[in-house]
């Protein structure tokens, strides 16, 4: 019996989670069923479910593929020497990111996730797995006020999810419309944080 090659359990699961995007796309998580993502994919149910053992973890792969680029992203940042390079880096490439018509697709299903893990548990831990490097940009934050790049008196965790929410307004602004002027955005967004971050604090 020929061996199953890792490279060749790659490409399956790639193409099974290829398939529920394309099918959550277009009927959402609530109206997608495990049949449709097999029909999608041109594979059997078997074959579906050596890989995973319903559609909630179907959710939670296409997630946490998001979720380790997010982290990739995020240590390139945190292992630069100038904090400011590092925060105007790192969203850059995030904006190029967002500007991928697959990876579109995909933050239209992050979306159907964030507003079912209201009240579905499981989901919810995918979402808050997403939000665990929070504490990690807190850290970096404070430490660039105590080293001086960042102006004194700047509070880290708020100013930390106001970076997320300027990330996230866009993906849902993008998902609302997606004519959205991304370069726009990009360009606003840093130019709002440099100014922030240029401003001092009055004794």
């Amino acid at each position: 019996m020929p061996k199953v090659t890792d490279e060749h359990r790659d490409r399956r699961r790639r193409q099974i989670l290829d398939a529920a995007v394309a099918c959550f796309d277009r009927r959402g998580l609530h109206a997608t069923t495990t049949d449709e993502i097999v029909a999608e994919a041109g594979l059997s149910a078997g074959a579906i479910y050596r890989y995973f053992d319903s559609k909630d973890a179907i959710i939670e792969a296409v997630a946490a593929e998001r979720h380790a680029h997010e982290r990739s992203l995020l240590a390139d940042a945190l292992a630069g020497d100038d904090p400011r390079a590092s925060l105007r880096s790192f969203l850059e490439r995030y904006f190029v990111w967002l500007g991928d018509p697959d990876e579109q697709r995909r933050r239209r299903v992050n979306v159907y996730v964030w507003a079912e893990a209201l009240h579905n548990p499981r989901l919810a831990g995918v979402v808050t797995s997403g939000l665990a490097p929070l504490d990690q940009s807190v850290r970096a934050v404070r430490a660039a006020v105590r080293s001086g790049a960042f102006p004194p008196g700047l509070d880290a965790e708020p100013f930390v999810r106001v970076v997320l929410a300027l990330l996230q307004g866009f993906v849902l602004q993008q998902c609302w419309d997606p004519t959205v002027d991304l370069e726009g955005y990009r360009a606003t967004a840093l130019a709002t944080l440099d100014a922030l971050l240029s401003a001092t604090t009055e004794a």
